[in-house]
């Protein structure tokens, strides 16, 4: 992607669906569910790579024996509902990098820094120094490879919405990635704005 893109204003709603599956209950009842339902997935014989945006679910995943094993990008701002959120991943991750992203917003850069740390199968560690990592669910969709024995799976919390016309239950929201989480991915952005 050659510019930064932006969520226009009168069209914010838009982003605060749930992009794939949500799991809805507190973080003790979804991490259960998440466990479940991919512990049923391993007897297919396919490898699995989990790609993690946001704090809270990172932390849980990665407090999770179980899940942590499959953790290969997480994208964290160390911030949840604007406070500071101190996470210690000492020793797990293979590399750090660190970006800036302003709220609302796609900063170019993180489309090919998405495609090289996936390609360099190294688990990563992706801070937000500056804005917040809520949109990059987006780009690290479409950077994500299809491949044929491999599944690629993205988790982010979602957060209560109340405002809208239907109420939507916190919880994790798991991203299958597929062609056609893809194609809905490429929808949403192209209601966003370059500048």
């Amino acid at each position: 992607m050659d510019y930064n893109l932006r969520i226009p204003q009168d069209k914010r709603h838009l982003f605060t669906e749930p992009l794939d599956i949500l799991i809805a209950g507190s973080r003790d009842e979804t991490i259960t569910q998440v466990v479940n339902i991919f512990k049923d997935y391993l007897q297919s014989g396919i490898e699995l790579n989990f790609y993690i945006v946001g704090d809270i679910v990172a932390k849980d995943f990665l407090s999770n024996q179980f899940l942590r094993e499959y953790v290969k990008i997480c994208i964290i701002d160390e911030k949840t509902q604007r406070n500071h959120i101190n996470l210690d991943f000492e020793g797990f991750f293979e590399q750090t990098i660190e970006i800036k992203n302003p709220e609302g917003t796609i900063n170019k850069e993180c489309w090919k820094i998405f495609r090289e740390v996936i390609n360099s199968e190294k688990r990563t560690l992706i801070k937000i120094i500056e804005g917040e990592e809520d949109l990059l669910i987006l780009p690290l969709v479409l950077e994500a490879p299809l491949l044929k024995n491999v599944k690629n799976f993205a988790f982010y919390g979602q957060p209560p919405i109340t405002d809208s016309d239907f109420v939507i239950p916190e919880g994790i929201v798991i991203v299958d990635i597929d062609e056609n989480i893809q194609d809905k991915v490429k929808k949403v952005i192209s209601i966003m704005k370059q500048y």
